[in-house]
């Protein structure tokens, strides 16, 4: 059964929430990547989550089976894990659904675990760095509701502990294409592995390299 919010937002909106086999069986498609924490994943009309929830659990599952036993090690790898899922929607009560949703799996997974020595601090990254890759935008004209581009943040883990942030426009890495000449926001790396000329956006915005357990103070 389809599930939709009202007859309105269908007509309006084209509204339509995937039920979660479909999910399922879709990830099933990548399954590897689902379970790579590194593997980056957006979904550019994500609704209030449904397909992002579901790769943020078999993203935690992997961290949990591999890194429970240390917390310093679940937490690093779980913020790699949640660093690495976007979400696009065009309706904002959705987009702050979808957020709640899956900081909420987050925490719980987290407290079954740790129930005895939660970290506020670590805490307070995981929901900012949700609040970065869960945008209100229009997918297909890659803007917000202010008309402006919709940005994405870039979050690389460096020496084990430290997170490296870089912000891109939407609309450049979904707009490029690498038959016409390259333009000023690209870089150029000569030859591919495919013996291919490859052209990688440039960001717009380049952050300091910070602690893991401060991104929430350092970008805020």
């Amino acid at each position: 059964m389809i599930n939709t919010r009202s007859k309105k937002r269908v007509r309006d909106y084209g509204e339509v929430l995937t039920p979660k086999f479909i999910v399922n069986d879709m990830l099933d498609l990548v399954k590897e990547e689902t379970e790579n924490i590194n593997s980056r994943f957006l979904e550019p009309a994500c609704g209030d989550g449904n397909f992002l929830i579901k790769i943020l659990e078999r993203k935690l599952e992997v961290v949990k089976r591999v890194y429970k036993k240390s917390q310093f090690d679940y937490e690093i790898n779980s913020l790699v894990a949640v660093s690495n899922i976007y979400g696009v929607e065009l309706l904002d009560d959705n987009v702050q659904l979808a957020r709640k949703r899956l900081y909420s799996f987050f925490l719980n997974e987290y407290e079954k675990l740790y129930k005895e020595k939660i970290n506020s601090e670590f805490l307070k990254s995981i929901i900012y760095i949700l609040e970065r890759n869960t945008l209100q935008g229009d997918a297909l004209t890659l803007r917000n509701h202010e008309g402006k581009p919709v940005v994405f943040s870039e979050w690389s883990l460096i020496n084990g502990i430290k997170i490296k942030r870089k912000d891109f426009q939407f609309i450049d890495l979904a707009e490029f294409n690498p038959k016409t000449p390259p333009l000023p926001m690209y870089s150029v790396r000569e030859i591919s592995d495919t013996g291919e000329k490859v052209f990688t956006p440039k960001p717009i915005k380049d952050f300091p390299i910070v602690n893991f357990m401060n991104i929430y103070r350092a970008y805020e």
